[in-house]
């Protein structure tokens, strides 16, 4: 039976478990600062009890006090071995000149100094976590004062039902009336209500689940070329009627992308000559006959599936797919724009188990010659009865019969399982049907390989990012020469890196935000030019920013263009402005496995007076689907403020660069150099300020002189890598 005095009693046994290392008292008798005044360094004598006269009053104590070269030596002795034995002792008692008896002492001392500490941490612990408990304990009291009968629906005598029962019911009540909201919906605006989950029995798993995912592509206006009509700016929020709709969608979204992630043949067909594997499209419309409705004349399907264990755990990777800044800041390499329109559902028992929100996406390849996606859709995350947490996309276009789609995503998401040790494991599903003529032929091959925007660029994308993540919790840095060793100067340098590389994502593709105008050139090689107006951003300099960009195909591997571009050693070979100077690596910043992956600060020693004061900070960043090389010109003065812990936020920065993709996935018989056959697509790209007046007009000087560096650039690259690898 369930008590009237539970509670009280609760709160008791809260109290032990808060307390059950003693009392307070019993951890205080030794101190840290007793402990270095007397207890580490003070050995008292007393007589034995052989020599001590019962009638006279004992004798004041003695003590020995160790000098600092006794107690540095048996401190390094007591890390390595806390617990000497009689000959250990003796060996450093001759070698400190005390008596083993005093070693000993000494490291009892030492020993409960220790436990004492680590009791007073525990103990600590063990009171957060009894206000925690004793909090939880006072919602679920006013809970249960409010508590109904399941039977007649009176007032319920606390007796009747156990505790965790009662809790279940409170959490089942709360999940119905979510339900129930938006029921209502649907019986207002369908005409008809959905299914009614008042009758669901206790612990019955909820229905409703909405789907959640993360990465579309839907364009404007059949006719427009890059998807000009810009659908995150036209789009607006999903009415009231269209909700049920969404909600139906979502629930059939998520079970899809669950059968998808579990599957295996016949509905996913392994490739014979690579580990990837192909979707079979007749058995995919067989076993999933509803959804979005049969793939639009015009369109092609893409659809690919890619597993990994990844160093984050499962609920920081759902706040960041959830969280669209999080998420675009995270996939910044592809997610170029997105907006989250309105949310539907923020979730139940305080996560995002059940949150549904409606989104525009963009999404890139780091080329200004593949044309964007752009999806509008629905995003539905779920925890499900395993503990595996699942997010699922699916576009909702149909609703915008006005629009029609050159992109539209199918069910398309990720699941995550919890692994040991703050690890994840991620099966990450892509689908979609897209319009790809537009996308240049040089890119063809990559795009229909899935490298592009298929599933193994965002798992290979998010694996890097973990490791970029883990890389600023590091504390134990080698302190070698060059290497950044204070945990405040490596957290404030990866974040202005962090910021640079954002930059440089956000301009260099073919976003319908941006208005690229096309210089003459010779097709592929021609360069595209915009224009920007900084004003009020801290972390931009002010003034018309001129941006440039272009893509060529070089017949060597990524890798090899990979290792040049970051090299210093070589940077003068293809950059201009250091006008031939010694480049010098001045700090360095390790954030990824692959030794590609770092963060660093370069010094140009050139003859030029004017670049005296300037550094350059620069990030290579390396995976499996592509290669970026991004630096920017930063000032000695603002770098030493974030080297020493400083808010980089202020630091001005133009980012340029490269972006290095694979020519596509593997090679061609035949072993001509052609596009598939193991080259690089590279990307380059400048950003330069032209005046520092905002309001200013750009110069056709200003165009000419961009436009003649960045040629000279690819030109100086070509010759520079193709003559490495000619060399013996």
């Amino acid at each position: 039976m369930f008590q009237p005095n539970l509670f009280d009693s609760h709160h008791h046994l809260l109290d032990m478990a808060g307390h059950n290392k003693g009392p307070e008292t019993e951890m205080d008798l030794i101190r840290d600062d007793d402990y270095e005044s007397k207890s580490g360094t003070d050995i008292m004598e007393a007589p034995s009890g052989d020599d001590q006269d019962p009638n006279q009053r004992p004798k004041k104590k003695r003590y020995h006090r160790h000098t600092q070269h006794q107690i540095q030596e048996m401190e390094s002795f007591f890390n390595e071995c806390p617990h000497p034995d009689d000959k250990q002792r003796k060996e450093l008692g001759r070698r400190l000149g005390l008596e083993p008896l005093q070693v000993k002492f000494w490291f009892q001392n030492k020993r409960t100094q220790m436990k004492a500490q680590h009791e007073r941490h525990e103990n600590t612990q063990l009171r957060n976590e009894n206000e925690k408990l004793r909090a939880e304990n006072i919602r679920y009291k006013e809970a249960l004062s409010n508590a109904t009968c399941p039977n007649c629906g009176g007032p319920a005598a606390i007796g009747e039902m156990s505790f965790d029962e009662q809790h279940l019911r409170i959490e089942n009540a709360r999940l119905r009336e979510e339900i129930d909201r938006i029921s209502g919906i649907a019986a207002k605006y369908v005409g008809k209500p959905m299914m009614s989950y008042s009758h669901l029995p206790l612990g019955a798993p909820r229905s409703l689940d909405l789907g959640v995912g993360s990465f579309g592509s839907h364009s404007g206006l059949a006719g427009e070329t890059y998807g000009a009509a810009d659908l995150l700016r036209s789009v607006s929020c999903p009415t009231d009627a269209d909700k049920p709709m969404i909600i139906e969608l979502a629930v059939a979204a998520m079970e899809e992308l669950i059968r998808m992630a579990q599957s295996g043949e016949p509905l996913w067909i392994p490739s014979t000559d690579n580990p990837t594997e192909a979707l079979n499209e007749e058995e995919y419309v067989r076993t999933f006959p509803r959804g979005i409705g049969p793939k639009p004349l015009g369109l092609k399907s893409e659809a690919s599936r890619e597993s990994a264990v990844v160093i984050m755990n499962h609920i920081n990777l759902v706040e960041i797919l959830m969280d669209v800044n999080q998420w675009s800041n995270v996939f910044a390499s592809i997610v170029s724009r997105a907006v989250t329109l309105e949310v539907l559902s923020t979730g139940v028992a305080g996560n995002y188990n059940g949150a549904l929100q409606v989104m525009t996406a963009e999404f890139q390849v780091p080329s200004p010659l593949v044309p964007t996606r752009e999806n509008y859709f629905v995003r539905y995350c779920k925890q499900h009865s395993d503990g595996t947490w699942a997010v699922v996309d699916v576009s909702i276009d149909n609703l915008r019969p006005t629009s029609i789609a050159r992109c539209r995503r199918r069910p398309s998401g990720c699941l995550i399982q919890e692994l040991p040790n703050g690890y994840s494991k991620v099966t990450w599903i892509e689908h979609v049907e897209v319009d790809d003529r537009a996308v240049h032929s040089i890119y063809k091959a990559l795009v229909n390989s899935g490298l592009a925007f298929g599933a193994k660029r965002w798992v290979a994308t998010l694996d890097r990012q973990c490791e970029r993540l883990a890389s600023v919790m590091v504390n134990n840095i080698s302190a070698d020469v060059g290497v950044i060793s204070s945990p405040e100067g490596r957290k404030s340098m990866l974040k202005l890196a962090e910021r640079m590389v954002m930059s440089f994502c956000t301009g260099v593709g073919a976003s319908t935000a941006h208005t690229w105008t096309t210089l003459s050139g010779s097709g592929a090689d021609d360069v595209r030019v915009m224009t920007r107006k900084s004003m009020d951003d801290p972390g931009r300099p002010p003034g018309v920013v001129l941006s440039a960009a272009t893509s060529f195909w070089l017949p060597v591997t990524p890798k090899t263009v990979f290792d040049f571009l970051r090299d210093e050693n070589s940077r003068s070979e293809w950059d201009i402005l250091s006008n031939g100077g010694l480049v010098q690596e001045m700090a360095h910043i390790a954030n990824g496995r692959d030794p590609g992956n770092s963060v660093s600060l370069l010094r140009v020693n050139s003859a030029n007076s004017s670049q005296s004061n300037m550094l350059i900070l620069q990030e290579s960043s390396t995976d499996s689907t592509g290669s970026y090389v991004i630096y920017a010109p930063v000032d000695i003065v603002a770098m030493n403020v974030v080297l020493s812990g400083g808010d980089p936020d202020y630091v001005a920065l133009l980012p340029s660069g490269f972006a290095i993709l694979p020519d596509g996935p593997k090679s061609h018989p035949g072993g001509i150099p052609e596009v598939g056959s193991g080259g690089s697509l590279l990307t380059v790209a400048f950003q330069i300020l032209v005046d520092s007046v905002p309001t200013a007009k750009l110069s056709l000087g200003s165009v000419a002189t961009v436009n003649s560096l960045i040629k000279c650039t690819v030109e100086r690259i070509k010759t520079a890598v193709l003559c490495d690898v000619s060399a013996p």
